[in-house]
């Protein structure tokens, strides 16, 4: 009889989609047959509290702060001594970094003296405009260099990765899933189409094209718009705010409320100028939530799939035109929500594959 193979997934991050992504990784594997599976989360994490947390098998204190932060790394020599031996308890044979983030280096030594492979899962090959925390891919590369295989979620990351040539490691070719927030049912309501922003509020998330396109639509009665996210003050704010029946809501939406707000959408809207892949879109999908979104990065691959994805040029006059057909009706109105586990069973099952670990 072939014994289980041993994973664990990790993720330190305290808020956002990178926890969430882990547990939904972990799930996922679970329902892989003759797969053991571990979750390692930072004990700070938001995915935590409250009475639907998931289960924590290794949780990891790891900062509140910058001063937090600095004293994790002048003690992390003790620290991944310590980890190591947790590690060693769970005996993984595979150990996932669902989303890299700065603490890693101490996971992926404790996996590499514990005997374990490490795989990488990366999302972004180059950082975004206002996005993630200095010297992030510069982490992430060192991350990557002693990783024994490195993931990544678009044909657009992957192509980035080689062209820099900085992974020495496999390269595995995967697809981002549903992301389930416990969406309740849609409000079912008889008045205007409820259109949804939802995400960090940055330039490179195209609000002043969302702008640009709304002012061409000019007034309706049969639209309502909500900006809902946290970022800095800008003009593009501003002229939001500006337009009517457009309410924007500039402050940092917890974890709970992430599934109510779905649950108010009828459709969402990414008009970003760049993309990797988004993981505001695959909410959506799981949510059955109409898209529309500007076919950037690796956007257009990622809803290429969903009968209710609108793609449109990177352009005012292009959203413009996919918002019109939207309100005209062009996308199937009943929604079509996919089952977030079984596409993640089947992204974990597709990368232990890849990787001769099943």
């Amino acid at each position: 009889m072939t014994a289980p193979v041993s994973v664990l997934v990790w993720q330190w991050g305290r808020f956002g989609a990178g926890p969430r992504i882990a547990v939904a990784l972990a799930e996922g594997l679970r329902a892989v047959p003759g797969v053991r599976v571990s979750l390692s989360l930072s004990r700070q994490a938001e995915i935590l509290r409250g009475a639907s947390a998931p289960v924590c098998d290794l949780p990891v204190d790891t900062y509140q702060g910058i001063a937090s932060f600095a004293a994790r790394l002048l003690t992390a020599p003790l620290t991944t001594s310590a980890l190591t031996r947790r590690v060693r308890a769970l005996a993984p044979d595979i150990a996932i970094c669902a989303m890299p983030g700065p603490l890693d280096f101490m996971m992926a030594a404790a996996v590499r003296r514990s005997g374990g492979r490490s795989v990488i899962l990366v999302h972004d090959a180059d950082a975004h405009p206002g996005d993630g925390f200095p010297g992030q891919i510069w982490l992430q590369r060192r991350l990557c260099r002693n990783a024994d295989a490195v993931a990544y979620l678009s044909s657009h990351v992957g192509a980035r990765l080689r062209a820099q040539g900085m992974v020495s490691a496999p390269l595995i070719q995967l697809t981002l899933p549903p992301i389930h927030f416990g969406v309740r049912p849609p409000e079912l309501h008889d008045g205007p189409l409820r259109l949804l922003h939802f995400g960090r509020l940055l330039p490179y998330k195209g609000l002043d094209l969302l702008a640009e396109a709304l002012v061409a639509i000019g007034p309706r009665s049969d639209l309502v718009v909500r900006v809902a996210g946290s970022g800095p003050e800008s003009a593009e704010l501003d002229a939001l705010r500006r337009l009517p029946n457009v309410t924007v809501e500039n402050r940092w939406v917890p974890e709970h409320e992430v599934g109510d707000l779905l649950a108010w959408s009828d459709a969402l809207v990414l008009p970003y100028r760049e993309a990797s892949q988004s993981g505001v879109a695959a909410a959506a999908l799981a949510a059955g939530r109409a898209v529309v979104s500007t076919n950037v990065g690796g956007l257009g691959e990622q809803l290429s799939g969903s009968e209710r994805a609108l793609l449109c040029e990177p352009t005012a006059a292009g959203l413009t035109g996919a918002l019109r057909a939207l309100l005209d009706g062009k996308l199937p109105q009943t929604p079509a929500a996919a089952d977030p586990v079984l596409a993640w069973r089947d992204m974990g099952a597709s990368l232990l594959r890849q990787i001769g670990a099943a």
